[in-house]
């Protein structure tokens, strides 16, 4: 019963485009009922009323239940085939018939979102984002070469596919049915072995479309996505970085392998262009999101790539930085958010953004024993009011947890990020309050 009232509540938020429909039938019936009346005239009505008892209370009673129930079975006709018709589009959905209107007729006059980063960071980002919107453009860098994106890199020539498979995963419609299976790895000596399935089918799709972003389009129709997924660049290239002694080390796994502090980092073959509908999508955006994500190797390559960087301080778009959780060994150890900004704005002038979400929360002493034991710690918040950058900081309890590589990692919790991006935008302010207002 509960849930029912839920599904007619949602059916009452403005922007259904239902309630017209329903006003509609009922008008129509009454226009059918008087057509009736009209055709058999007064003395069919005098009729039917003297066989009615002649008590009053008896014939208030009857008329009252007569349309009590006369509007009872309308309704659950109306219901019965809203979800007959729900069903016949998608047969597979698991979800109920006001759920889906309220999906495709909500969110998909949410804000235009684009998304920049990669990694684990930006996949978990997509996850909560995708129930607040459907206009989400995620931007993910391709410069990894570890793994087996690095080996499809060398023995295929193509673009690293596993940001990619991880975005359009997390953008699913179904993800929960189709992550186990396009996450799966081949197992053994053979030289599949260590390959996920969705690696292999975006490169085999690769070279059937004839080009990564062709590749990404069909996958993204197959996995019936919310939003887009576009890489940054559609040009092969490699990290170059400096590292804190001049030495210069080429190739993301070879830099996140090395203990000593990055000094600077760059693409090996400038110019990188960026993707035409990159760039497209950050100029019609209603909001910028960038970060979570490994600072050296996930947000500042996409800064690199031509276009990119000023495309977003250009933007009228709103502007939010998303704070990491955790340092990384190799990569950002030691530094506090304050440093995270300051090697940022070597790259993108930060005070161009309106906003910084950092975690206000502390992981369990458990998790934070066994990061410790890795060379790791929780980003230290030492921003203050956000003056020396020019942006305003919000504090959320943004702690969760996601298995990854099989063991049980920190990130940002889907949902909880979400919710403080709705909260603390105007892009979101009028679907905010929608939402909201649904039980």
């Amino acid at each position: 019963m509960r849930a029912t009232v839920r599904g007619l509540l949602r059916w009452l938020v403005p922007g259904m485009r239902v309630k017209r429909w329903v006003v509609l039938a009922v008008f129509s019936m009454g226009l059918i009922v008087t057509a009736i009346l009209l055709a058999f005239g007064v003395d069919l009505v005098r009729a039917l009323y003297r066989a009615l008892p002649e008590s009053e209370a008896v014939r208030h009673a009857l008329m009252t239940g007569l349309a009590v129930f006369g509007l009872l079975g309308f309704a659950a006709a109306l219901w019965r085939l809203v979800r007959s018709v729900a069903r016949g589009v998608a047969p597979r959905a698991r979800e109920r018939a006001s759920t889906m209107i309220y999906r495709t007729r909500i969110l998909e006059r949410g804000p235009h979102v684009v998304a920049v980063g990669g990694g684990t960071g930006l996949s978990t980002l997509l996850r909560g984002l995708k129930e607040e919107t459907s206009n989400i453009t995620a931007v993910v860098t391709v410069t990894d070469d570890g793994g087996s994106s690095g080996r499809l890199r060398e023995e295929m020539d193509v673009l690293p596919p596993g940001d990619v498979r991880n975005c359009l995963l997390a953008l699913a419609e179904d993800e929960t049915e189709l992550a186990s299976l396009l996450q799966y790895r081949f197992s053994g000596s053979h030289e599949l072995a260590g390959h996920s399935v969705g690696n292999l089918l975006l490169s085999g799709l690769e070279q059937a479309t004839g080009g990564f972003d062709r590749a990404v389009e069909a996958m993204s129709h197959l996995l019936n996505i919310r939003g887009d997924v576009l890489p940054a660049t559609l040009t092969k290239t490699h990290l170059i970085a400096t590292m804190d002694n001049g030495e210069t080390l080429e190739g993301e796994s070879r830099i996140v392998s090395d203990t000593r502090r990055i000094r600077k980092i760059r693409l090996s073959s400038p110019p990188v262009r960026a993707y035409d509908r990159v760039v497209e999508a950050i100029e019609e955006a209603d909001l910028i999101l960038f970060g979570p994500g490994s600072l050296f190797t996930s947000l500042i390559p996409n800064l690199l790539v031509d276009g990119i960087a000023a495309a977003i301080a250009a933007a009228g778009a709103e502007k939010v930085l998303i704070g990491n959780l955790m340092t990384q060994p190799g990569e950002t150890e030691g530094l506090t958010l304050a440093d995270h900004l300051r090697i940022l704005r070597e790259y993108i002038d930060v005070s161009r953004f309106d906003l910084l979400i950092a975690n206000a929360a502390t992981p369990s002493d458990a998790m934070l024993s066994r990061y410790r034991d890795e060379a790791a710690e929780p980003v230290f918040d030492n921003l203050g009011d956000g003056r020396e950058f020019g942006l305003v900081v919000v504090r959320e309890n943004l702690i969760g947890t996601a298995e990854w590589e099989g063991k049980q990692t920190v990130k940002h919790a889907p949902s909880d990020l979400a919710r403080a991006i709705v909260r603390n935008t105007s892009a979101f302010s009028h679907r905010g309050r929608s939402h909201d207002a649904i039980p």
